[in-house]
């Protein structure tokens, strides 16, 4: 059994489906078929250009102690030093950070950390190149 509208035959379900075609699937390669008052306006000369990233943070729930630019960080630094380097003294982990093609800020970051410490995770790491890290976890 087919389902369709009960309440319009399907001849006017198809008619109706066209007429908001140009409204559900937007402009293509050929160009919109939308009605010429339903297209948004340009920013007038003193206007701001509109943006879908807000003033301020750009990133939501960031843990607290610590800003979003905090945490892109953190993140960047992390994604140069694998699970095999940790635990791991500054020697493993700029060893670790060359192998995986690290930019030459986030190794002479880690080249700078103090010689003979151990460190068992990135945010121990994080600490001790004098950031801060989140003051609760959960």
């Amino acid at each position: 059994m087919e389902r369709g509208s009960s309440k319009h035959s399907p001849r006017l379900d198809e008619q109706m489906s066209s007429e908001v075609n140009g409204l559900v699937q937007g402009p293509g390669t050929g160009g919109s078929r939308v009605e010429e008052h339903r297209v948004p306006e340009p920013a007038g000369e003193d206007q701001p250009e509109a943006t879908t990233a807000p003033a301020g943070e750009l990133r939501t729930g960031a843990p607290k102690g610590m800003s979003s630019e905090d945490v892109e960080a953190r993140s960047r630094l992390g994604r140069f030093i694998t699970m095999s380097a940790l635990p791991g003294d500054r020697e493993a982990l700029v060893a670790n950070a060359r192998e995986n093609g690290a930019p030459d800020d986030i190794v002479a970051a880690l080249q700078g950390l103090p010689e003979g410490t151990r460190y068992q995770t990135v945010s121990e790491v994080w600490a001790a190149l004098g950031n801060k890290n989140e003051t609760t976890r959960w």
